[in-house]
């Protein structure tokens, strides 16, 4: 088991839940209310995983990738991007389900994620398969799947000052 693997995995789904969402009929709010329910809680504890586990020991092992100078740079952005999805989540709230203005708030949503996940497919991830031996790998790949199981209906939200993160965390 491989905690890039394992990112990479959440990565599909994450982007299938957004596909299923852009599928189903907007009357449909039970659906809609559904599939975005779960998928807006797993975009949490995904991240809150990647905080907890995945990024400190970048910020140990990384050197940069994908035209970041360094493991802190990576790690930076990657948590400012945490933040910027939160609020797009939070923004998806104000609106009625399957509304108009819900549907373009979910689409900022999936368009900060999918921003977030490509950056961090072609930095954090490339730079920590580069750096971290393979039990380095499983042993966060256990953790980090433990804590998404743990809390797969969700965690509060809680935005990080990223610079801070990157200090509390080196």
């Amino acid at each position: 088991m491989d905690i890039t693997q394992l990112i990479l995995d959440d990565h599909h789904e994450q982007r299938r839940l957004f596909a299923i969402l852009e599928q189903l009929d907007r009357a449909d709010t039970k659906a809609l209310g559904a599939i975005w329910a779960r998928l807006s809680a797993f975009l949490e504890v995904h991240a809150e995983a990647e905080e907890r586990h995945f990024y400190p020991a970048l910020l140990r092992v990384g050197t940069g990738a994908g035209g970041k100078p360094s493991a802190d740079d990576e790690t930076e952005d990657a948590i400012k991007d945490h933040n910027e999805i939160r609020d797009a989540v939070a923004a998806v709230a104000r609106h009625a389900l399957g509304s108009d203005a819900w549907r373009k708030a979910v689409a900022g949503a999936n368009k900060a994620n999918s921003e977030h996940m490509g950056e961090e497919e072609r930095e954090g991830l490339a730079d920590f398969r580069s750096n971290a031996d393979l039990a380095l790998r499983h042993e966060l790949a256990l953790a980090f799947a433990t804590f998404e199981a743990r809390h797969f209906a969700g965690v509060t939200p809680v935005d990080k000052d990223p610079k801070d993160y990157v200090e509390a965390n080196k």
